[in-house]
Order: structure tokens, then sequence, then C-alpha cells
């Protein structure tokens, strides 16, 4: 029987060529944006972020996606696969299809909303349909609301490998519309 192994790996740890690769991220103070946007309806706060009129949220910097189009109940994104989304098997790691189905699907009912309303993912659901990688080329989400009510809105999403046409992953959520009582 072997020894337990615990704790993470030193990080970086270099491939067997020696090569590293690094990565520089800044963003700015998130809950300062929120505030900043919670003024506005979710359309106009979807907007306000197209246009860059507020700073993008830390995890699009983080992911390199980004809303691409917006209408109401419908959200667009965008994210190119890179090395720094893949899993130690080689491929991109399926949370990135799910972070970009979430903010998708998300911001679709974000885009429903009036100003002073959030919503938060109550449930997502992801179904992966084939493996991506950085040779897969760039991806775009979109997210549709299928209901949306007082207190719960449901949306659907599917990710489409532009290059292909072919869709990668396909996925629904539900959402709690929070009013600020």
């Amino acid at each position: 029987m072997s020894e337990p192994v615990t704790g993470p790996a030193p990080l970086p740890a270099p491939s067997s060529n020696g090569a590293v690769r690094s990565r520089t991220l800044t963003w700015a103070d998130p809950v300062e944006t929120a505030q900043r946007l919670a003024s506005m309806s979710g359309v106009e706060a979807m907007h306000a972020l197209m246009r860059a009129e507020v700073p993008p949220p830390p995890i699009a910097a983080l992911l390199e996606m980004w809303p691409i189009e917006v209408d109401e109940g419908r959200a667009v994104f965008g994210v190119t696969p890179a090395e720094f989304h893949y899993n130690p098997i080689g491929v991109v790691h399926g949370g990135m299809a799910a972070t970009i189905l979430d903010s998708a699907m998300g911001c679709a009912v974000h885009t429903t909303l009036p100003a002073g309303v959030g919503y938060t993912t109550l449930d997502l659901q992801a179904t992966f349909v084939r493996p991506i990688t950085r040779d897969t080329g760039p991806l775009r989400c979109e997210g549709t609301v299928l209901h949306r009510g007082q207190r719960i809105a449901t949306a659907e999403g599917r990710v489409i490998a532009e290059t292909t046409g072919k869709l990668v992953a396909s996925g629904t959520s539900t959402c709690l519309i929070t009013h600020a009582d």
C-alpha cells in the first residue's frame, strides 16, 4: 500500500522539456462595480459592461470570456480555449464550459430585471457533448430565458464551436430572483 499524498503540487511544476508558462491578471474592485450597476436595469448593466463603462468582473479576466451580444432575455458570451483552461488529461476543464454556460444563462435572466433587482443561480446542469481543446477555436455560448416569474427564472444555453458549428456543451439553469427588501 502506498502512502497517501497530501497538499497541492508546487506550482509551477515544469514540463518534461522545462517549459513553464505564466499569466498576469489585473482587475477592479468587483463590489464597487456591482454597486454602480445596481442602479441600472439588467440590460442597461450588460450594455455598460460591453461598452467598458464599468470594469469587467474578475472571472471574465481570469477565463478571458466576454459578453458579445445582449438583448432582453438573451445573452451571448465568447471565449477562445487556451492552455490555461486545461485539466491534467490534456483537454479544457469542463468547469470552463460550465462557467460560460452559467454566465450566459444568468446574464440572460439579468437582462429581464429592473434596476435594484438581482439574481443568483440555484441550479446549473451542464452536458458535455465533445472534448474542447485549444484547437477547437473560438466558442460562442448563447443563453436564453425560458421562464421569468417573480421569484424564479429558468434558462437554457448552448456552447457552439464557431469554426465547425458543432455543439460542444449545453445546459439549463434555475435562478432565484432577489429583491432588495
